[in-house]
């Protein structure tokens, strides 16, 4: 984008506040960007929180992350891999037509796909049955106790605007596959896709026949939603300062601290589900990225633990996220959810002596060079690492990417280093399999390092299955105690990131990151 075109939207900002406010709408920013209309095609939080007001799922997620029936009505678990789902009557699609079990089932088996983004969900659903046009049952492999947590991340599509189009199988956001779902879409949701410019602004229009209405589920007086990416803290802030803005997802947290002494700014605040990692490519016998030849360093826990000792996360969380962060020794979110050991929360000491010593054991004692693959929104925190594993030996070149050149990259597991943040709902199994189970048809797809420990993923996948709650707890334990010890990734911290919006704009904090517009009320 050239700076004309930067200073043309600056000077744009005053005129959108003045109609806004006359029309009730809700203009918001954050540094991501919305990656693809297609609902299957990409899972990270803002395409899925902007999919999350096109497209509804069977199950929905409330104010505070508890259960709520969506395009499912109500369900019942007729055996231990046999869950029946009875699907709203009179659902429409946006262009009119009826939402029918015909819709679910194509849905399901899409997200299964190879291009999706959604496969360890959707696989855990097991396979879809019609039994009639408003009743699906679901048949799954092994016993799911997450099977409404499964269900609850899958968006449902028109099988009959999917097939209009020709966009049977998700987007291929990998190969950078251009469809007609990428940019376009058509569900049951509380708002209707009006533009989408990747990159520019993204706008939203309340759909008037959304069922949820007389549920009571829109308690908002949002009419249109306009979201506008802007990768600049000081452009989004000065929008936001100015009236330009609505909401701000993520300010910086440098800046919270001034943003509060602003009457004309509320800043919210309220527990997150996300957590911080450093990831490597444990996998290629040679790391794509390094100076080191015919080896792969990461392959040697002494090398993953001496990655892990050279990190000051307090430094960090102090100096770097101002204290908006949490250092932690777990790689999942919400660890509180399965009450797991305090003694477990326990860092790695900082100490690069023993770093050093690490590495030297592990026959690299004049260190290494190595390439890490950095989301420019963390641009902050990856310097602050480069500087630290220095310290110990390890020469660190960032490769900085936007949002969307950054997960192209790492979902192609084109990466030997790289920090990524897990946003979960509430059961860390979810987690587990996803990030730190082996890749396979039904796990891992977020697992970038690509690592196998097959005790580990033993272990994970009985407690998929376990249906007596302590034992699924003392399997998640062991898990969890399993990927500390193996240092499969590094832990870095939770984020306890504030929201900023305007004074005038009431808005409900979710620990899941996700803003509802159909919650929001803008006076």
């Amino acid at each position: 984008m050239t700076s004309r075109v930067v200073l043309a939207l600056l000077l744009a900002v005053p005129v959108m506040f003045v109609q806004a406010a006359q029309a009730q709408t809700l203009r918001w920013s954050n540094q991501g960007n919305y990656l693809s209309a297609d609902p299957h095609a990409q899972n990270t939080i803002i395409t899925t929180a902007i999919n999350g007001h096109v497209y509804d799922r069977l199950v929905l997620r409330g104010k505070k992350l508890e259960f709520v029936p969506g395009l499912a009505a109500s369900w019942t678990q007729t055996a231990p891999t046999v869950w029946v789902f009875n699907l709203r009557k009179g659902v429409k699609w946006h262009d009119g037509s009826d939402f029918t079990a015909d819709d679910v089932v194509f849905s399901i088996r899409r997200a299964q796909g190879p291009t999706s983004g959604y496969r360890v969900f959707a696989n855990a659903a097991g396979a879809p049955r019609k039994i009639d046009d408003y009743t699906v049952e679901f048949t799954t492999p092994v016993p799911n106790p997450v099977m409404l947590d499964s269900l609850g991340q899958l968006f449902v599509m028109s099988k009959a605007w999917c097939e209009k189009y020709k966009v049977q199988q998700a987007q291929d956001f990998v190969r950078k596959e251009e469809t007609h779902a990428a940019r376009n879409a058509m569900g049951t949701g509380p708002f209707v896709l009006v533009s989408h410019e990747p990159d520019v602004k993204t706008v939203l229009r309340k759909n008037p026949r959304w069922w949820g209405i007389r549920e009571g589920l829109f308690d908002g007086n949002v009419k249109e939603v306009v979201y506008t990416p802007l990768a600049s803290d000081a452009t989004r802030l000065a929008a936001l300062a100015s009236g330009g803005l609505d909401f701000v997802l993520d300010p910086p947290p440098q800046d919270i601290e001034r943003l509060r002494r602003d009457p004309n700014i509320r800043i919210i605040e309220g527990p997150e589900n996300t957590a911080f990692f450093l990831g490597m490519d444990q996998n290629r016998d040679e790391l794509l990225y390094s100076s080191i030849k015919g080896r792969n360093p990461f392959k040697d826990v002494r090398v993953r633990r001496a990655l892990y000792h050279a990190i000051d996360m307090d430094a960090i969380s102090r100096t770097v996220l101002r204290g908006f962060a949490k250092p932690t020794a777990f790689a999942i979110p919400n660890p509180e959810s399965i009450a797991l050991p305090q003694e477990m929360d326990r860092r790695l000491r900082h100490d690069p002596a023993a770093a050093n010593k690490l590495l030297a054991d592990a026959g690299y004692p004049s260190g290494f060079t190595v390439t890490m693959d950095c989301d420019s929104r963390l641009e902050k925190v990856c310097t602050a690492l480069v500087a630290m594993l220095a310290k110990a030996g390890i020469t660190v070149n960032i490769v900085m990417g936007s949002p969307a050149v950054y997960y192209a990259k790492i979902r192609k597991l084109d990466t030997s280093l790289y920090i990524a943040g897990w946003v979960s709902s509430v059961d860390p199994i979810i987690t587990l399999q996803s990030i730190v189970h082996g890749r396979d048809d039904s796990n891992g797809d977020w697992n970038v390092g690509n690592f196998r420990d097959l005790k580990l993923d033993d272990t994970i996948d009985k407690a998929k299955v376990e249906l007596d709650l302590v034992k699924r707890r003392e399997l998640i334990i062991e898990a969890v105690r399993m990927l500390q010890e193996g240092v499969y990734m590094v832990p870095l911290y939770r984020r306890l990131a504030p929201w900023a919006s305007r004074a005038n704009v009431q808005v409900v904090h979710r620990p899941d990151m996700t803003l509802e517009a159909l919650w929001v009320n803008v006076r």
